[in-house]
């Protein structure tokens, strides 16, 4: 089977010939190239030969194609940063009051060169592997973490409170965006788009307000992605535990989850419905872990995951630049050789 089919039947919840990877490694696979990420921020050439040489390195099902965190946030006007050595970071926000929504210019991220060497990236992958590999092209912030970014997280979190009606403005605002930013994605021949909205996250806010200010500008995201013909992954960092039925019910149709969020609650909410990427801890065992603890821990998911083709290997979150080799092909050689079900075209009910 291609890495592509093996992600599509877990998508529809069939069982194949082993469970599919997919990593989310743009740091870790800028640095096995040899480059700066401003170079692999600003030279589409050579990020995209990153994601081409890791993925054939370790054999993954698919590329998750991620450049930073703030490009989305810079094409709107948004201060951003673009050190050598980190991705691209945002500094101070866009507005100091919610009054000036209305003198925010109109959304047109395609006129942005950072959205174009994003796209850029993801059309010479998908180009390269053809329909061998599955391609995800990330769309950055989804319109809360956008929000965020706009206003300020710590005014955010005082507007939520005291002009609810503007903030949901402002949400709008940020929608398009990421609208606009997906059906650009679209044109690259990506199969799936994602957002992270990890400011929506119980850690930040609480689930009464994530149903009210993030859900339902997320699932307008999922459903403009469905009427592209796209399948639709959502992220939020942190334990999601609190609100992972909601994050079901917006229709994604794979959850990248955190270490922090436990398991057993996932299997539950997800695994006759939802594909479950991750959620093995990035930093604690990914990257410092030993190759005995990766193995043993990634045994461990494919146990709890046992009944349910609904899950794809990956770490809960970015993986560090400085992740040993030897981790991840542990990781990867151990899912390949784990038994899957007996009847390989059973589809989990």
């Amino acid at each position: 089977m291609t890495g592509k089919e093996r992600v599509q039947a877990a998508l529809e919840g069939l069982w194949t010939d082993r469970r599919p990877v997919m990593l989310h490694n743009f740091m870790m696979a800028a640095r096995e190239e040899g480059i700066s990420m401003k170079e692999f921020g600003e030279n589409p050439q050579s990020a995209a030969r990153a994601f081409i040489h890791f993925t054939e390195k370790y054999d993954t099902d698919g590329l998750l194609i991620d450049v930073s965190t703030a490009i989305l946030a810079g094409s709107l006007g948004v201060p951003v940063d673009y050190p050598d050595d980190e991705p691209a970071r945002t500094h101070g926000s866009l507005i100091s009051s919610l009054e000036e929504i209305q003198d925010l210019s109109p959304v047109d991220v395609a006129l942005d060169e950072g959205i174009q060497r994003w796209l850029e990236i993801t059309r010479i992958v998908k180009d390269y592997f053809g329909e061998d590999k599955y391609i995800r092209g990330n769309c950055d912030q989804a319109p809360f973490s956008l929000a965020s970014m706009i206003r300020g997280s710590q005014e955010l979190m005082t507007d939520l409170l005291m002009e609810p009606e503007k903030v949901h403005q402002l949400l709008e605002y940020a929608t398009e965006a990421g609208i606009q930013f997906i059906r650009l994605m679209a044109g690259t021949g990506a199969h799936m788009v994602s957002n992270g909205d990890s400011v929506a996250g119980p850690e930040m806010i609480p689930p009464e307000f994530y149903r009210e200010f993030a859900f339902p500008y997320e699932k307008i995201l999922v459903d403009e992605a469905h009427r592209l013909g796209l399948t639709y992954t959502l992220h939020i960092c942190g334990n999601t535990e609190l609100i992972l039925e909601d994050m079901v019910k917006t229709g994604a149709d794979a959850l990248e989850l955190d270490y922090l969020t436990d398991i057993q609650k996932i299997y539950k909410h997800c695994h006759s419905s939802t594909l479950m990427i991750g959620n093995l801890d990035p930093s604690a065992v990914i990257k410092f872990g030993t190759p005995e603890l990766v193995k043993q821990l990634t045994l461990e998911l494919l146990e709890i995951y046992r009944d349910s083709p609904r899950l794809m290997i990956n770490a809960g979150c970015a993986i560090p630049p400085d992740t040993p080799s030897e981790n991840i092909r542990t990781m990867i050689e151990t899912t390949h050789r784990y038994a899957v079900a007996p009847n390989p075209n059973a589809a989990n009910s």
